[in-house]
């Protein structure tokens, strides 16, 4: 980055913020800065374009420029973009199903719907989970992303004494940023600044895709032949008279295998069903339960909807955020691929950097721990990875490896002998990689970039993890404060209760802070996963919950905290006992079969005499959008269109 590059840098992100603490601040002047309606619902004002840009904003963050981006440069591929593409339709069904009956019932908070419809004690059963999950996994979990991009594009450069290639220094860095307007301005704040980094962060990834391209077009064909997909059958010759987006093609997809294996590529969609993170059966119903947890349940998404002006103002800008997130895999999962593609060096140089602390103690002698690697560290590493082999069967007591193994045959063996001692209580370290995924999207920043394009991109990157960081402090304090200390002290003053959110905002961040800097171990299977793998302890559960709420009236109201508590209990089960090979969204679907079942029976058995009525706001105009549903149809129409294109 050029000095004026670093310059513009810090003046486009400063001006943002300062953006939102001047609205946080004209709240105030209009009289709502001390009422908690206003702080955490904006005053139920947002128009359809605020609530659009801001749910695009909230949602993608460099969660997905980290993470998505680098499970396509692994093998998923285009495949991860089902989390994208299967959103578009969940917004449509949340518009038309979930979201009138939020806002008719008035609810500050997705736990709120709980009391009104099975009981205290289930909406307090519901916001502790939620907060702690909330706090602990997906805002670590974006802090974390944040500054890795920051930590490979920054590294060297330092700021006030600070190396800002310091993955703990950019944590820090990210999360004062966010909390200090969030702390200032609420919901309203957020909301603002969301539509400035939304549309910048979708500018910017696209001018990533067009640069990236435009390097695979006059890559070395011969370079470019290690990365081809095992299902390509390009030559160097084809890709010498081949066009950017002709390579990408080449390289990247190929005819489908016969059997459980039906993947064609990184530019299909369909994974076979071993595939341990998406899937084909994943599709399904697996893949439908985190997107309809997490974009009609999950506050920090659904506190924008709950803040809209009206119904059909919060289903117009539903669906226009439907409609930008078919753009999503354009601007992330495919740089992703072409990543891999382009710097595939890159990546083996930064797994070795993750690799060496683990590997110098191991050559050290005398070590007693379980070591796991990947068949791509076999691939690149063969004699250290048949030394490790051996030693992890030495250590669990199992036959070592027989001599000449490939490296998948290898690794496999290997790690068979780690999970036979992990059950014999042996410890293990971080998995040994040969590629680090998580740094594609950084690497191609890095590596793609020149001075004039640089401010930008960084400034709608850094921007995209600080909204989506705001919007979840704002909703973590939300749900301290409206449904646990409220809950409490129902005496509390409005200006007491935002009080309260602020402390809440501050404690918060500094608990994701310290957290963050951990999850970079590869232990965690990239952060994407991470993310999704763990909310499954409540997703499933609080989906079935919520449509038992929503579609039978006569349900018993002690089904609500049972039907979170009990997936909680089975999803964990089958993680680490029943089945700890099965995907974790095969999981989600058995979660959520065997609570529907329960819910089910136990209505059947001991059904209420008189159904529940819930509350009716009338505060808010409830009549329902025409062009949001003519438009729900188009982007359902366009969704199944893509599909068909890669699938």
């Amino acid at each position: 980055m050029s000095t004026l590059d670093i310059v513009l840098f810090f003046v486009a992100v400063v001006s943002v913020i300062a953006f939102g603490i001047w609205k946080g601040v004209t709240q105030k002047s209009e009289g709502g800065g001390g009422h908690a309606g206003h702080y955490f619902l904006a005053g139920r004002g947002l128009t359809w374009w605020l609530v659009g840009f801001s749910l695009i904003a909230a949602n993608i963050s460099t969660e997905q420029f980290v993470g998505m981006s680098g499970q396509a440069a692994d093998w998923l591929g285009m495949a991860i973009a089902s989390y994208e593409w299967m959103a578009a339709i969940t917004l449509v069904v949340v518009a038309f199903l979930f979201l009138p009956k939020l806002l008719r019932a008035g609810v500050f908070t997705i736990p709120e719907f709980l009391e009104h419809r099975y009981g205290v004690f289930s909406r307090t059963v519901m916001a502790v989970v939620t907060m702690v999950i909330l706090v602990g996994v997906p805002t670590a979990a974006v802090i974390y992303s944040g500054a890795t991009v920051i930590s490979v594009f920054f590294a060297g450069h330092e700021v006030l004494g600070f190396d800002l290639g310091n993955l703990t220094v950019g944590c820090w860095a990210i999360g004062v940023a966010a909390a200090v307007y969030v702390f200032v301005g609420g919901l309203r704040a957020c909301a603002w600044t969301d539509l400035i980094w939304g549309s910048a962060l979708i500018a910017g990834g696209a001018l990533v895709l067009c640069l990236a391209l435009g390097e695979l077009g006059k890559k070395d064909p011969a370079e470019l032949m290690a990365t081809k997909t095992a299902t390509s059958s390009v030559t160097v010759e084809q890709l010498q008279n081949a066009g950017a987006i002709e390579r990408l093609q080449l390289l990247n997809a190929g005819p489908a295998k016969a059997g459980d294996n039906l993947s064609g590529g990184k530019l299909h969609m369909v994974r076979p069903k071993s595939d341990p993170a998406v899937p084909w059966t994943a599709l399904l119903v697996g893949l439908w339960i985190p997107n309809f947890f997490y974009w009609g349940l999950n506050q920090y998404i659904m506190q924008r909807t709950l803040a809209s002006k009206s119904l059909a103002e919060g289903q117009k800008g539903i669906v226009f955020a439907a409609f930008l997130k078919l753009l999503v895999p354009f601007v992330v999962v495919i740089p992703g691929i072409l990543a891999f593609n382009l710097y595939s060096g890159d990546l083996r140089a930064e797994a070795a950097k993750k690799n060496a602390a683990t590997l110098r103690a191991f050559e050290a002698g005398g070590f007693d721990k379980l070591l796991p690697f990947t068949a791509e560290f076999a691939q690149f590493n063969p004699g250290e990875a048949a030394k490790i082999a051996a030693h992890n069967a030495a250590l669990a007591g199992v036959a070592a490896p027989a001599a000449g193994l490939d490296a998948a045959a290898l690794a496999e063996a290997s790690n068979a002998a780690v999970t036979a001692g992990g059950a014999k209580g042996i410890g293990s370290v971080s998995k040994l990689v040969g590629h680090d995924y998580d740094k594609a999207f950084g690497t191609l920043l890095r590596k793609l970039l020149r001075p004039g394009f640089s401010w930008f991109v960084l400034a709608a990157m850094f921007g995209a993890v600080v909204s989506s960081l705001a919007s979840m402090l704002n909703s973590a304090s939300t749900i301290f404060t409206m449904d646990i200390y409220h809950k409490l002290f129902p005496r509390s003053s409005q200006k007491a209760l935002v009080s309260t959110g602020k402390v809440c905002t501050v404690v918060f961040v500094v608990i994701a802070c310290v957290i963050a800097p951990g999850l970079g171990s590869p232990a965690f299977g990239g952060i994407f996963t991470f993310i999704q793998e763990f909310q499954g302890f409540i997703s499933p559960g609080v989906l079935a919950v919520f449509l038992f709420g929503f579609l039978v009236p006569r349900a018993p109201r002690y089904l609500g905290w049972l039907g979170i508590a009990s997936n909680a209990v089975l999803y964990g089960a089958l993680k680490w006992w029943i089945a700890p090979e099965l995907a974790f969204l095969n999981r989600m679907a058995v979660c959520l079969a065997a609570v529907g079942a329960l819910l089910a029976v136990l209505t059947f058995l001991n059904p209420l005499k008189t159904p529940v009525v819930l509350p009716e706001n009338k505060e808010i105009a409830l009549e329902s959008s025409r062009g949001a549903k003519l438009g729900g149809i188009a982007v359902v129409v366009l969704t199944l269109a893509l599909y068909a294109v890669f699938w």
